[in-house]
């Protein structure tokens, strides 16, 4: 069984910073790509950033210069420093990896249940 679980969400001022991380655990031949969305109320899950497991990166227009996403290959983790955060940051955010398993041959897309960031003074 493969996992996702999230930290590091909650209440941050308008212009504050939050960490977010995630650990990808179970049966994991590869990770290509990992990465975080968001949904905020009443919208689609969307792109937040994307990292491949060679280092390149996808940013969503709304957070670049602002947000940075990191892997960590040796631990299956990803992170996203999220800087000057903005009101309209706020939304849950979901952990996503395209993971190959061990006894498999293609990629399949898993996601953690999330983690609520919410900026508010």
């Amino acid at each position: 069984q493969v996992q996702l679980v999230e930290s590091g969400g909650g209440l941050v001022q308008p212009g504050g910073s939050l960490r977010l991380s995630c650990a990808v655990s179970g049966s994991i031949f590869s990770i290509n790509p990992m990465g975080w969305y968001l949904r905020a109320p009443g919208k689609q899950r969307e792109l937040v950033a994307v990292i491949t497991s060679g280092g390149s990166t996808n940013y969503a227009d709304s957070v670049k210069r602002r947000f940075t996403i990191s892997r960590y290959n040796a631990t299956n983790m990803v992170s996203l420093q999220m800087n000057s955060l903005k009101p309209e940051d706020a939304a849950v955010y979901y952990c996503y990896a395209r993971i190959r398993g061990r006894t498999s041959s293609d990629g399949a897309d898993y996601w953690g249940k999330g983690t609520l960031v919410t900026v508010s003074s």
